[in-house]
């Protein structure tokens, strides 16, 4: 049985982390999301992957490969461009010949829900979609059950829809079929194709199969999730944790360098070749590759891009924040900030929470910043 897993997104709400990465490469304890996703599947026993590929995909081509340093088999079918779920899973039809799972890239989970959609479509039960239960359901595709059976689903139905707190998990299995019945589905009106779509038209005919799930499931949509989904997994970690100033429930890349009076707390991920300065705080962090962190800055509830600089004594506040993505207003997110890739912070530099830094930005030494900063903008004083 082979594993389809779609990588292909770009992730607007990610942004600015996504405009030079795909989503699924955002890195949670030091590793892509996508490779974490990938070890629940060679975990669950699949040794042949399609990788569905589009946004930025040499990206994760390079990383894979052909799955050698995994001891699996990785093709790659290209989705050229973003035209929904639906019509990535079409896109690796000339790769699978027989039945087959599906996995979202950009969602963590044990390996264990993995192996129970495999054996549900090994004795001969398809489509089956996985579903687990969560807080914010209608930021998902909600999933009303009847019993053992989905009984329809709803794509992100908001305020007012479905009062079910049931969701869909991401992981489904299909046989050959599902490809004709993805083909007569209706594109919805943005012209995407949506498997959801296929899938609630085949729900409501009584032939989808429900798996429920209570475990492990790690979502990101949008930038504090990043952090919590970074905090849940370095908690894992904890005797692999690096260096005497690495606690446990922090993770660092052998080549960072944290100085003796810095304060590394738990929460925190430091990349490969990161640098910590004398007398610096880190607290619930995500800090990529090659990124400076100068002495006496304090970060806090933050993801620090690659490459990025902060300078000597700046502030990254931390705490909760109102933050406006796509003119949707979320209240009370844990988010201190973020700081885009090659951005440049200068001394005594304070960061409101929620202040979000763009790529390649500038801001001049001892400048208080709140709310977004446009990726390439230069912030003065004055």
């Amino acid at each position: 049985m082979k594993a389809v897993i779609l990588a292909a997104g770009e992730g607007n709400r990610l942004r600015p982390l996504t405009e030079r990465r795909p989503k699924p490469m955002l890195p949670v304890g030091n590793r892509p999301v996508l490779e974490h996703v990938l070890e629940a599947v060679v975990d669950a026993g699949i040794q042949e992957i399609v990788f569905v590929v589009g946004y930025e995909r040499n990206r994760i081509q390079t990383h894979f490969g052909d799955g050698d340093d995994w001891g699996v088999e990785i093709e790659y079918a290209v989705q050229d461009t973003q035209l929904g779920t639906g019509h990535a899973v079409l896109q690796a039809e000339e790769f699978v010949s027989d039945s087959f799972v599906v996995l979202n890239g950009d969602r963590v989970i044990d390996d264990s829900l993995v192996s129970v959609v495999v054996d549900r479509v090994r004795t001969g039960e398809s489509p089956v979609v996985s579903v687990t239960r969560v807080d914010n359901a209608r930021n998902y595709g909600v999933v009303e059950l009847d019993g053992d059976l989905v009984h329809a689903i709803y794509e992100k139905p908001g305020v007012g829809g479905s009062r079910s707190d049931v969701i869909n998990a991401g992981v489904y299995g299909f046989e050959q079929g599902i490809f004709d019945e993805i083909r007569d589905t209706e594109t919805s009106p943005s012209g995407e194709l949506e498997l959801t779509s296929t899938l609630d038209t085949m729900a409501r005919d009584g032939g989808v199969g429900a798996v429920r799930y209570g475990d492990y499931w790690l979502d990101i949509s949008y930038l504090w999730d990043l952090l919590s989904v970074n905090a849940a997994v370095v908690s894992q970690v904890g005797e692999r944790a690096t260096g005497e100033r690495i606690p446990n429930q922090s993770v660092a890349a052998d080549s960072a360098q944290v100085a003796e009076s810095a304060t590394v707390q738990p929460r925190v991920a430091l990349g490969e070749n990161v640098s910590v300065g004398p007398n610096a705080v880190v607290s619930n962090a995500v800090v990529l590759p090659d990124a400076t962190i100068e002495a006496g800055t304090v970060v806090k509830d933050c993801i620090v891009g690659e490459n990025a600089t902060i300078g000597p004594n700046s502030t990254v506040v931390g705490g909760n924040a109102r933050v406006v993505v796509e003119d949707e207003v979320h209240r009370d997110v844990r988010l201190g900030g973020v700081i885009g890739d090659n951005a440049v912070l200068g001394g005594g530099v304070v960061l409101d929470p929620g202040t979000v830094v763009g790529n390649h930005a500038r801001v001049a030494s001892s400048v208080s910043v709140s709310d977004r900063v446009p990726s390439g903008a230069e912030v003065r004083r004055g």
